[in-house]
């Protein structure tokens, strides 16, 4: 059985190279621990699904939770799930629409057929309203 954790996060100061360094350093690690996910950032907040068996998901969460380029970690979803909705992306980044408008018409694009409804919802809210 596989986990999903969905978390928010808030760092209000990275650049555009420290996110993209985030990424690839996440597609480079997670194949070898069985970690896949989508990783959304607004400028100011990240969230975060992570997949994965459930003792490599706690270890990452340790680190994420100490990293010091983002602060207040919390966790928005935690569930046991039969089949990954993120299997071929070690770290997907579903970039968030600059217009509010068309924010919601992408990312119903971008994001997984087979993903949770819940999930789903919890990662459009963040997009529409940051």
């Amino acid at each position: 059985m596989l986990s999903q954790y969905l978390y928010i996060s808030t760092a209000p100061s990275l650049s555009r190279e420290e996110v993209d360094s985030i990424l690839a350093s996440s597609a480079r690690n997670n194949p070898a621990r069985g970690v896949t996910g989508l990783l959304l950032y607004n400028g100011r907040n990240f969230l975060q699904l992570l997949e994965g068996g459930e003792a490599e998901l706690v270890d990452l969460m340790v680190r994420i939770t100490h990293d010091p380029r983002h602060t207040g970690v919390s966790m928005l979803e935690h569930r046991k799930v039969e089949q990954r909705a993120c299997s071929d992306w070690a770290m997907k980044r579903i970039m968030i629409s600059e217009s509010v408008e068309n924010r919601r018409e992408a990312l119903d694009t971008d994001l997984p057929e087979n993903l949770d409804t819940q999930i789903r919802k919890i990662i459009m809210n963040f997009a529409v309203l940051n």
